[in-house]
């Protein structure tokens, strides 16, 4: 037993320091800024610390874990652990969201509010990576929601008052189903509500009772990490968002939504999980395809980059539905690795878009020779997002393809089918990739213009891409890295499915 409550540090520390925002003297945003960075870092060196010196990696077990009692009438528990599945999601939003605090340009509206939300939303996405407890798990999720909501509504682009309401349309709507699932899964055979993961996770269902749960956590969490057809809130959100906003949305909200499938989904329900995985695999696949076809008509940046999330989604949900350790794994690794690909495009499309204030592509052209920095980042990392050899998202799609193939639940045929259209979709990638690239760096379109003159990334920017870039290329040439914190736990999720 850890005496010491870490975890409940780590997810209180943001949202208790951000609401003391309010009581700082007004000097203006630097005082604000800089104390937000501070709490930023303050909880990533936190997180590293307690992760790093208190967590045992060979141990497949929930580690750290705090059991509190919280609300005596209805057995309800402030359950907090982590294992080797979460901890990647947790450091990894420690790591964006304080780039993404970093990278904000000065706001200049409400700061205060600005930077309390983005310090809100921190303990929200780290909340459902660390709970234990079903109803923990519902609670934290929802916590996140309205968050996001204000600093779409008060910080997006011209469209941001639809974007935000068909954000909180499609997640609240999703998350009914959710509360659903959560409490139905609570009350089943006993009068006592049991909402704990590990009591949760021994429970046998009937096969048709589980299958009911299986499609209302499957609803719920295919909104979030959007699988097709509950994508569309995605593209809209992500064109009018401010980019910070952005970085946290495309690297780690969405990242919350395969966590749930793995966490709650395969865990809980493996019989109802293994009836679905084909059907996973194919919409993972139509996904892949689908996105990667839509992208190039997009002229929107922004939304160029939102259906390349799609389109990285899909192999993420083919790699949980290939029920095999290796296919598994790969998921995981490319929930990381997008999540730094996904947050540095959006990054780089909003730097770009300070400089030149357009967000069509048709209107851009030309803007190698005038900022040749953003170009050469924005080149290697849409080189990284069309897994380049060398970079995480190449290993990822690797081990996926891998898992599909290992695996032991598909005839041989549907294997080859299945690789087959991944291959395809994996050449449609590079071409709205280096199709964007064209449109925005090459021809003379801007430098012809009359005040062509553009700053260059400064270098609080190079700061930035270069910080995201390091841990993609690191993850590319030793992904070991990664997969070594969630390999004992993925042995002890996959086992439950052949040893039954």
């Amino acid at each position: 037993m850890n005496y010491f409550p870490w975890l409940t540090l780590v997810v209180v520390l943001p949202i208790f320091a951000g609401s003391l925002i309010f009581f700082l003297p007004h000097r203006g945003n630097k005082v604000i800024r800089w104390y937000t960075i501070c709490i930023c870092l303050i909880e990533l060196l936190l997180t590293t610390y307690a992760f790093g010196y208190r967590f045992q990696l060979d141990d497949p077990l929930m580690q750290l874990t705090e059991d509190y009692k919280w609300i005596n009438f209805f057995d309800f528990y402030w359950r907090l652990g982590i294992d080797g599945i979460s901890i990647g999601p947790i450091l990894l939003t420690g790591f964006i969201t304080t780039l993404a605090t970093l990278a904000t340009r000065p706001v200049t509206r409400d700061s205060r509010l600005f930077h309390f939300l983005m310090l809100a939303m921190y303990s929200g996405q780290i909340g459902p990576f660390s709970s234990r407890d079903l109803l923990l798990f519902f609670i934290m999720w929802e916590l996140e929601l309205i968050p996001v909501y204000l600093l779409l509504s008060m910080w997006g682009g011209k469209k941001r008052l639809y974007s935000a309401t068909k954000f909180i349309l499609y997640t609240a709507g999703s998350s009914v189903f959710l509360l659903i699932g959560v409490l139905g899964i609570g009350l089943y055979g006993s009068n006592e509500p049991t909402l704990n993961f590990e009591t949760s996770a021994n429970q046998s269902y009937p096969v048709a009772l589980e299958i009911i749960f299986y499609i209302g956590f499957l609803i719920a969490f295919a909104v979030k990490s959007p699988i097709i057809p509950l994508h569309t809130w995605l593209p809209d959100t992500h064109g009018e968002a401010h980019y910070s906003t952005c970085m946290l949305l495309a690297g780690i909200l969405l990242k919350m939504g395969a966590y749930g499938l793995v966490r709650i989904n395969m865990e809980l329900l493996p019989h109802a999980h293994s009836i679905f995985s084909p059907w996973l695999m194919i919409v993972g696949t139509i996904q892949i395809i689908y996105a990667a076809s839509t992208s190039p008509g997009q002229r929107n940046l922004k939304k160029r980059i939102a259906y390349s999330s799609v389109s990285h989604m899909g192999f993420i949900i083919i790699g949980i539905g290939s029920i095999s350790d290796t296919g598994l794994n790969g998921a995981i690794l490319q929930i990381i690795s997008h999540g730094f690909i996904g947050a540095a495009l959006f990054f780089l499309a909003g730097t770009s878009y300070d400089r030149i204030r357009l967000v069509y592509l048709d209107e851009m052209g030309g803007m190698a020779i005038a900022i040749p920095k953003i170009f050469t980042t924005f080149s290697i990392l849409s080189m990284a997002s069309l897994a380049l050899p060398g970079m995480s998202g190449f290993v990822a799609e690797l081990i996926i393809f891998f898992g599909i193939l290992t695996s032991q639940k598909y005839l041989l045929m549907t294997k080859i089918l299945i690789t087959f259209v991944m291959a395809i979709g994996m050449i449609l990638t590079p071409i709205y990739s280096l199709s964007m690239l064209r449109q925005m760096f090459y021809g003379y379109k801007l430098f012809n213009a009359p005040n062509s003159y553009f700053f260059d990334s400064g270098p609080r920017e190079l700061f930035v891409s270069i910080s995201i870039l390091l841990p993609v290329i690191g993850i590319g040439v030793y992904p070991d890295f990664v997969s070594s914190l969630s390999v004992d736990k993925v042995e002890a999720i996959i086992s439950n499915y052949f040893y039954r």
